[in-house]
């Protein structure tokens, strides 16, 4: 995992601090993989949230047994750039595995859902953690969500992108070949299903080449209203604001209708929406 060229979402970052603190206050002092679970639970917003709530893990009892384990050698330790205190060598593979489902999910931030995942599919917490609330963790911590973000009172930014319009139907073509060749066959039936409208509800991002980068609809998935998405941009393309700007100029269709909320259906960058729209995770009930 090369650290020159990863971006950590602000969760992440304040992740990846406190496991360094729950390493530097153990017996050992070096980092170890459950020193990242110890530090997801200190999380108390977004799917974290909704886990630290419903999962039986005791953090104390996890202390106290990271404290009795035998580290067996140094040349299980070493170091890595990211942190100021010895890390394990199953640290490193908790990272690259982290890594990999970032890049599996075609993103380009690491968040915690990759990180909870790796955690549990590497076994890296086994003896810590019941199979039950390794199940929860999965299915709460590391799948997209929906969640909501409330419209009546919501207060627009005063300028986004000038590069997006409203899609017409000479897009029909361009904008299907731009799904099916960035994204998925799902997402291209859904917006082939929104042009039997004469006015499909969609924004298109173009750059400054006038070539497509990003689109957003909603009220385009199985025709559910209040429903925003999908949304996606050209992976080269992103970090540069475009999906902030496309997600605007649909929440501000949605609040001129007279929507008094948005539920933005299977968030995988759930940080991303919390910060852009103040939305929050819609809690499980099926568990």
């Amino acid at each position: 995992m090369n650290s020159a060229n990863i971006k950590l979402t602000n969760r992440m970052l304040r992740i990846f601090k406190n496991a360094e603190k729950e390493a530097f206050s153990s017996q050992h002092k070096v980092l170890q993989p459950i020193h990242f679970l110890l530090a997801c639970l200190k999380e108390k917003e977004g799917a974290i949230g909704e886990i630290v709530l419903k999962c039986t893990v005791d953090e104390a009892s996890i202390r106290n047994l990271v404290n009795e384990l035998d580290l067996k050698s140094d040349k299980n330790v070493t170091s890595h750039n990211l942190f100021n205190v010895p890390i394990t060598n199953d640290v490193l593979t908790v990272l690259e595995q982290t890594s990999c489902y970032m890049q599996n999910y075609n993103q380009v931030y690491i968040n915690e859902g990759h990180l909870l995942k790796a955690l549990i599919k590497t076994n890296m917490v086994d003896e810590f953690v019941s199979e039950e609330d390794k199940k929860m963790i999965l299915k709460l911590g590391t799948t997209s969500r929906d969640m909501i973000t409330h419209l009546h009172n919501y207060n627009f930014p005063d300028s986004i992108s000038s590069n997006i319009r409203r899609v017409n139907l000479d897009d029909k073509n361009a904008l299907i070949h731009f799904v099916e060749s960035h994204f998925s066959q799902e997402w291209s039936e859904t917006i082939k299903s929104a042009f039997l409208s004469t006015t499909p509800s969609i924004y298109v991002a173009f750059d400054n080449r006038g070539g497509l980068v990003g689109f957003a609809g909603f009220d385009v998935y199985q025709n559910k209203k209040c429903y925003f998405g999908p949304m996606g941009v050209a992976k080269s393309n992103r970090v540069k604001g475009i999906g902030y700007s496309l997600l605007h100029h649909c929440l501000k269709d949605m609040h001129e209708i007279g929507y008094e909320y948005a539920i933005i259906g299977g968030a995988g960058p759930i940080e991303f929406y919390e910060k852009a729209c103040h939305a929050v995770v819609i809690p499980a009930t099926d568990i």
